[in-house]
């Protein structure tokens, strides 16, 4: 009997230290997990890939689908409630999810609202990771993030080029795409914002077959691809295919080539081709040609005069 409340007694006072300080614990890796920036979202949301899953294998290009429950999708800038817009992590950790998501190569924005896109990967490992986002491209409280898988990534014998079954869309006479912004020779952030033109054609969005009409492509630092395939689909070959007419993008600091190429519903380009010219910028902190050094200062005594007088 002594023994049996002796070991009552011992244990009500294991749980009274030990049953907080894990609840502690817990109540800490879910706040941890609530942890988001100002826009909340609401119970039950939840982002996630459609038809795709950890392990599974993919050719070097497919198309990846986006699903969402619980919110809608708005275009970045919207500020509608309980919406947002995709962004897809390529081989990068989960960012800060109270930070605004970067904008780079393996942190891809779907700002214009897109529920898929069609990506290319090199063969090998890699992994992929869905995080939903208000319209400052901030993550919500509580975050909407998915898995992040692992996907097998294999070279497959490639298609016979569009061109040779004859679907080559034609562009029209005096068909022109050009930079808005920047210009040739200009000084941009590395997060410059880059304004497409186009002159006799129409913007529509991939995958809608419309006549005289396309979709934008940003080439970074990047030669002209076949034109009589579609484009390729990856960090030197910038889709826009929701139709967008500007986008925000990051480049690394020092000089960068960019050539805008316009193609239709498929990513083929036009026959004749509709693209550019090459433009040359260059990337600085401030977006500022950097400083110029100043002249050196030179003393030199006049004789005549008894006084020093300073030349640059």
């Amino acid at each position: 009997m002594i023994h049996r409340t002796f070991a009552s007694i011992f244990g009500f006072i294991l749980a009274s230290i030990f049953v907080p300080f894990f609840g502690i614990l817990a109540l800490s890796d879910t706040a941890l997990a609530q942890t988001g920036g100002p826009t909340q979202s609401p119970p039950g949301a939840a982002v996630y890939f459609i038809g795709l899953k950890d392990g599974d294998t993919l050719p070097t290009k497919s198309t990846i689908h986006f699903g969402l429950r619980g919110m809608g999708v708005a275009p970045a800038g919207s500020d509608r409630a309980n919406s947002g817009h995709h962004h897809l992590m390529v081989d990068v950790p989960t960012p800060a999810l109270d930070h605004e998501i970067p904008n780079d190569f393996q942190h891809l924005h779907f700002g214009a609202g897109q529920t898929e896109t069609e990506l290319t990967l090199t063969p090998g490992e890699h992994t992929l990771q869905l995080v939903f986002a208000d319209k400052n491209h901030v993550p919500h409280s509580p975050p909407l993030v998915s898995d992040r898988i692992k996907v097998k990534v294999v070279d497959q014998a490639a298609a016979p080029p569009q061109a040779a079954t004859g679907t080559r869309h034609p562009s029209p006479k005096d068909a022109k795409v050009y930079f808005i912004y920047p210009t040739d020779g200009a000084y941009v952030t590395p997060n410059p914002v880059i304004r497409f033109g186009l002159l006799n054609m129409g913007i529509a969005p991939a995958g809608f077959d419309k006549p005289n009409t396309g979709h934008h492509h940003l080439l970074v630092d990047a030669e002209l691809p076949p034109l009589d395939q579609p484009i390729p689909n990856d960090f030197n070959h910038l889709h826009f295919g929701a139709g967008q007419t500007e986008a925000k993008i990051t480049l690394p600091l020092g000089p960068h080539k960019l050539r805008l190429l316009f193609a239709d519903a498929a990513h083929v380009p036009h026959d004749p081709p509709v693209y550019s010219d090459v433009i040359n910028v260059t990337v600085t902190e401030s977006g500022r040609p950097p400083p110029r050094p100043r002249p050196r200062l030179r003393r030199h005594y006049h004789h005549h005069h008894h006084s020093w007088r300073d030349y640059y």
